[in-house]
C-alpha cells in the first residue's frame, strides 16, 4: 500500500511539472518525499516536466507509459494485431486507427467540400487546404508548410541531416527505400491490382483510372493528377529553371532532368539489357529497348487497332484519324502533326545549312542528312535484304524495299481503291482526283501536284543540268534520266515481259508494252473516241483537234505537235544522222529507220499476212497489203472520186488534177504512176 500511495504521489508531481516548470519543490499539501523521490521531482523541474530518458536514444518523456511505448520501436515488439489482416502495432489507438479502413468507417467528415476520414488530425490537415493556412515557416528560407513533419524534412535540406540510413547501400529515406530491397510492395490496386511501394504512389496510380485531375495550372487551366508535376509544370510559364549542370552550365526545370543530363559528362550507363547487353542513362529508354526482344507493343490505336511499342508514336499516330495539324509554321502557316517536322521546315525559311560535306560541299539542315548524304561518297549500304541480298544506304529505304516482297500496301485512295507502299504516294495520287496542284514556279507561274516535278521543270529557266554521264559526258536535270541514260552504255535490260520476253530498260516501257497484250486502252479521246495505252499519246493526238504546235524550227519556222518531231526535222538542217548501221556503215536521221534497215541484213520479217502468208519488215507495210484482200480504198479523191489504197496513191493522183506536174496529159485516162505517162506537147 505504501508503494501505492508513493506511486500516486509521484504521478501528481510530474502531472503539476505540466502545468508549470517553475512549481515549487515543497508544496503545502503533501508529505515530505523520500530521498529518491526528491531527487527525481528535483529533476523533473531541472528538465522541463520530462523526467523519464530512454536509455538507446537518449530520448525524453513525460510520463512513463510514454517510455515504454517508445521502447518497442527499439525492440520491435507489436503486440496489437488486426484480426483481419494480422498487421501489427505498437499501440492500441493506432490498431483502432487501422480497424476502420476494414469496416470503412469514416466518422470526420469536412463542412466544406464533404469529403470523409477516419482521423480527426486527417480532417485537420484537410481543411488547410480550403484555408490555405501554412502555419509552419521555415527559418532559413522562409517556405512555409501546412504540417510540421513537411517543415522538419525541409529543414534537412539545409542542414544536410540524414538521420535514417540503410544497412544496405547507406541510402536515406529508409521505409520506404529498405523495400526497393526486399521487393515489398505492400499497397496494391483494387482495379488492376498492380503492386506499389508506397501508399501515395499506390493513390496516385488509382487516379489513372478514376481520371481524378485535382491540380490546375492557372495560368492555361491544364490539370495534373500530382501536385509535383503542377509545380514542374509552372516552371514552363515563369521559364524558371532551377536546376543547372555545373559541367556545362545548361539548366533544366526537374532534378531528375538534370541526374540523367549529367551522365552524358559522366559517360555512365547503369541500365544494361539482359539479351543483348546494350546499356543506356535512363531507365525508361532501356523499357523501350526491351521491347525490341520481346516484340511487345502495349499501345494499341482504338480506332484502326495497330499497335506500338511507345505511347509518343501512338499520339502521333491518332493525328492520322483526326487530322489534327497542332504545330504551324509563323512563316508560311504550314501545318505538321510533329514538332520535330516544324522544326526542320522552319530551317527551309531560314536557309540555314550548317552541315556541309567535305568532299562536294554540298550543305544541309540536319546532321542525320549529312551523315546519310556521305554515304554516296564512301559507297557504303549497311541495310542489307534478306530477301533479294539487295543493299540500301538507309533504314527507310529497307523498309520501303521489303513492301515490295510482301507485296503490303496499307494506304489506300478513298476515291478508287487504289493501294500504295507509301502514304506520300497516296497524297500525291488524290491530287488526281482533286486536281490540286500545290506548287507553282515563280518564273511563269506554272502549277505542278509534286515538288520533285516543280523542281525539275525550274531547271528549264536555270539551264541547270547538274548530273553527268561519266562515259559520254551528256549533261541532265534530274539523276532518274542519268540512270535510265547510262542503260544505254550498259546495254542492261532489267525489265522483261512475261508473255513474250521481250526485255525493257525501263519499268514504265515494260507496262506500257504490257497493255499490248491485254489491250488495255484506258486513255480515250473526247472528240473522236480514238484510245490509247499512254496518257503522252492521247495528248499527241489531241493536238491534231486543237491545232496546237507548240515547238517551232528556229531555221525554217516550220512548227511540230511533238519535240521529237522538231528534233529530228532539225537534223535536215544541221546534216546529223546520228544512228549508223554496224553491217554497212549507212546513217540515219531516226532511229526507227535505223531499226528498220537492221531488218533487211537479218533477213527478220515478223509480220505475216493472215490471208496469203506474206511477211513483211513493218506493220505499217502489212496494214497496206491487207487492203487488198479487204478492198479497202480509205484515201479517195476529192475531185474525181477515185479510191487508193495508200496516201502516197492520193498524192501521186492530185497532181494530175492541179497541173502541178512538168508534163501536159492529153488524155481523160487517171494514171497514178510515172511510168504510165504518155507524155505530149511539152510548153517550154
Amino acid at each position: 500500500m505504501q508503494h501505492s500511495s508513493e506511486e500516486k504521489l509521484l504521478n501528481l508531481n510530474v502531472h503539476l511539472g505540466l502545468h508549470s516548470a517553475d512549481l515549487s519543490c515543497n508544496p503545502p499539501y503533501h508529505k515530505e518525499l523520500s530521498s529518491h523521490q526528491s531527487q527525481i521531482h528535483t529533476s523533473t523541474c531541472q528538465r522541463g516536466s520530462k523526467m523519464f530518458q530512454c536509455d538507446d536514444c537518449g530520448k525524453q518523456f513525460t510520463k512513463n507509459s510514454n517510455l515504454f511505448i517508445h521502447r518497442r520501436i527499439h525492440t520491435g515488439e507489436k503486440p496489437y494485431s488486426c484480426s483481419e489482416c494480422g498487421k501489427c502495432f505498437t499501440r492500441k489507438s493506432g490498431l483502432d486507427q487501422h480497424e476502420k479502413s476494414h469496416t470503412g468507417e469514416k466518422l470526420f467528415t469536412c463542412s466544406e467540400c464533404g469529403k470523409c476520414f477516419t482521423r480527426k488530425s486527417f480532417l485537420s490537415r484537410h481543411r488547410i487546404i480550403h484555408t490555405g493556412e501554412k502555419p509552419f515557416a521555415c527559418s532559413i528560407c522562409e517556405k512555409c508548410f501546412t504540417q510540421k513533419p513537411s517543415l522538419v524534412e525541409h529543414q534537412r535540406i539545409h542542414t544536410g541531416e540524414k538521420p535514417y540510413s540503410c544497412s544496405e547501400c547507406a541510402k536515406s529515406k529508409l521505409r520506404d527505400h529498405q523495400r526497393s530491397h526486399t521487393g515489398e510492395k505492400p499497397f496494391s490496386c483494387s482495379e488492376c491490382g498492380k503492386y506499389f511501394i508506397t501508399k501515395a504512389k499506390l493513390r496516385y496510380h488509382q487516379r489513372s483510372h478514376t481520371g481524378e485531375k485535382p491540380f490546375p495550372c492557372f495560368e492555361c487551366g491544364k490539370c495534373f493528377t500530382q501536385k509535383s508535376d503542377l509545380v514542374e509544370h509552372g516552371r514552363i510559364h515563369t521559364g524558371e529553371k532551377p536546376f543547372s549542370c555545373s559541367e556545362c552550365g545548361k539548366c533544366f526545370i526537374r532534378k531528375v532532368k538534370l541526374s540523367i543530363h549529367q551522365r552524358i559528362h559522366t559517360g555512365e550507363k547503369p541500365f544494361a539489357c539482359s539479351k543483348c547487353g546494350k546499356s543506356f542513362n535512363q531507365k525508361s529508354n532501356l523499357v523501350k529497348h526491351e521491347r525490341i526482344h520481346t516484340g511487345e507493343r502495349p499501345y494499341s490505336c482504338s480506332e484502326c487497332g495497330k499497335c506500338f511499342s511507345r505511347k509518343s508514336i501512338l499520339v502521333q499516330h491518332r493525328l492520322i484519324h483526326t487530322g489534327e495539324r497542332p504545330f504551324s509554321c509563323s512563316v508560311c502557316e504550314k501545318s505538321f502533326r510533329n514538332k520535330s517536322r516544324l522544326s526542320n521546315h522552319q530551317k527551309s525559311h531560314k536557309v540555314l545549312k550548317q552541315y556541309s560535306c567535305v568532299l562536294c560541299a554540298k550543305s544541309f539542315t540536319r546532321k542525320s542528312n549529312l551523315f546519310h548524304h556521305q554515304r554516296i561518297h564512301k559507297g557504303e549500304r549497311p541495310f542489307t535484304c534478306q530477301e533479294c541480298g539487295k543493299c540500301l544506304a538507309n533504314k527507310s529505304n529497307l523498309v520501303k524495299h521489303q513492301k515490295i516482297h510482301t507485296g503490303e500496301k496499307p494506304f489506300s485512295c478513298s476515291e478508287c481503291g487504289k493501294c500504295f507502299t507509301k502514304k506520300s504516294d497516296v497524297i500525291k495520287h488524290q491530287r488526281l482526283h482533286t486536281g490540286e496542284k500545290p506548287f507553282s514556279c515563280l518564273e511563269c507561274g506554272k502549277h505542278f501536284a509534286n515538288k520533285t516535278n516543280l523542281m525539275g521543270h525550274q531547271m528549264i529557266h536555270t539551264g541547270e543540268k547538274p548530273y553527268s554521264c561519266s562515259e559520254c559526258g551528256k549533261s541532265f536535270s534530274k539523276k532518274s534520266i542519268l540512270v535510265q541514260h547510262q542503260i544505254i552504255h550498259t546495254g542492261e535490260k532489267l525489265f522483261s515481259c512475261s508473255e513474250c520476253g521481250k526485255c525493257f530498260n525501263k519499268k514504265s516501257r515494260l507496262v506500257h508494252h504490257q497493255k499490248i497484250h491485254t489491250g488495255e486502252k484506258p486513255f480515250s479521246c473526247s472528240e473522236c473516241g480514238n484510245s490509247y495505252t499512254q496518257k503522252s499519246f492521247l495528248i499527241r493526238h489531241q493536238r491534231i483537234h486543237t491545232g496546237h504546235k507548240l515547238f517551232s524550227c528556229s531555221e525554217c519556222e516550220k512548227r511540230f505537235t511533238q519535240k521529237s518531231d522538231l528534233v529530228d526535222h532539225q537534223r535536215i538542217h544541221t546534216g546529223e544522222r546520228p544512228f549508223l548501221c554496224c553491217e554497212c556503215g549507212k546513217c540515219f536521221t531516226k532511229k526507227s529507220g535505223l531499226v528498220q534497215h537492221q531488218k533487211i541484213h537479218t533477213g527478220k520479217k515478223p509480220f505475216a499476212c493472215s490471208e496469203c502468208g506474206n511477211c513483211f519488215i513493218q506493220k505499217s507495210y502489212l496494214v497496206r497489203h491487207q487492203r487488198i484482200h479487204k478492198l479497202e480504198k480509205p484515201f479517195s479523191c476529192s475531185e474525181c472520186g477515185k479510191g487508193f489504197t495508200q496516201k502516197a496513191g492520193l498524192m501521186g493522183h492530185l497532181k494530175i488534177h492541179t497541173r502541178k506536174s512538168h508534163f501536159h496529159i492529153k488524155f481523160d485516162k487517171c494514171v497514178t504512176q510515172k511510168s504510165d505517162l504518155v507524155v505530149g506537147t511539152v510548153e517550154v
